[in-house]
């Protein structure tokens, strides 16, 4: 275990780190006229990412924890709501940040990037039940999860290496197929498009699916066009069956994407996620998606299980 005050200058080392290097940001506060920000932009990351634990019920929560707990650490926290603004704006500097850390964790070369695997996992953001269009009409949308049955809200596809590491990720509709939003990620990564890094780059070596990213057609296209190579088991109705061996090896591989989504609904807080907006889901999701790969980092130079987050922290009474 570790104390927050460890974890929260930890965070914020790599994070001054990378903001004093990255060049779009020292660029955007040069020219940014009024009054500077009472925190720099690595003090909110760090607060950012630190607010997305399970255990903040919410923002006002996080916030009267920060108020009482981390004064000393950071003297001029601001209004709740200018700092939620300051943070929202940092969305394009979180993605950057996110490929900072994960080319530090490539670099270090102690674990498998030679396969990726890829899923879905829903993310509701309102009761299905609901009447009316709530705050995201036309954004978030019905769709069927086989973990929530039918909800409202958003598909969140993921790029998982065999060690838990997040290497990309994009989000939907809760109605968008799986083929298609893996089709959008794949070309994303082959062409790298600027407004969508955060697909991350192309995989090393081949994609591992489950059936519902099946087709001949999409893995030839796929393969031609961006140079993917897509392996998923085959459904049931196929006529061309893999033996036990081969079914029970992809099982195997698949499970760590569902130990990383698990991981962000749970330990991160993803499944209370009620958003107003696109802006601020987008962020808090690429904040959740750092602060999993930070934590595996943690654990690897701490020679622990790189998923082990339960006892990872100590948090103060």
């Amino acid at each position: 275990m570790i104390d927050t005050n460890t974890f929260l200058t930890t965070i914020y080392v790599m994070a001054d780190d990378f903001c004093q290097s990255y060049a779009p940001l020292q660029k955007q506060l040069a020219s940014q006229p009024g009054v500077r920000a009472a925190l720099s932009a690595a003090e909110v990351i760090t607060l950012g990412l630190f607010s997305q634990w399970q255990r903040f019920r919410s923002e006002r929560d996080f916030y009267r924890f920060a108020t009482s707990q981390l004064k000393d650490a950071f003297p001029k926290l601001p209004h709740r709501t200018q700092f939620n603004r300051q943070f929202r704006r940092l969305y394009d500097v979180l993605i950057a940040f996110f490929h900072y850390h994960l080319a530090t964790l490539q670099q270090w070369g102690s674990y498998d990037w030679r396969c990726e695997v890829l899923d879905l996992t829903a993310v509701a953001t309102r009761c299905a039940q609901r009447r009316g269009n709530g705050w995201m009409p036309g954004q978030a949308r019905r769709g069927w999860s086989s973990r929530l049955k039918w909800f409202e809200g958003f598909h969140l596809l993921s790029a998982v290496n065999p060690q838990g590491i997040i290497t990309g990720f994009g989000l939907s509709g809760g109605n968008t197929k799986e083929v298609h939003m893996a089709h959008a990620l794949l070309e994303a990564r082959w062409y790298q498009y600027p407004r969508l890094e955060c697909a991350g780059n192309p995989a090393a070596g081949f994609y591992i699916t489950d059936n519902g990213f099946e087709g001949k057609h999409w893995h030839r296209q796929w393969y031609h066009e961006f140079g993917a190579a897509v392996l998923a088991l085959p459904k049931s109705s196929n006529r061309i069956q893999w033996s036990r061996p081969w079914r029970r090896w992809m099982v195997h591989i698949r499970q760590i994407i569902e130990s990383v989504h698990e991981k962000l609904h749970h330990t991160f807080g993803l499944e209370r996620e009620r958003p107003h907006g696109i802006s601020g889901l987008m962020t808090r999701v690429a904040a959740r998606i750092c602060l999993h790969n930070i934590c595996i980092g943690i654990n690897i130079v701490r020679d622990r299980e790189p998923m082990r987050f339960a006892d990872l922290l100590e948090w103060k009474s």
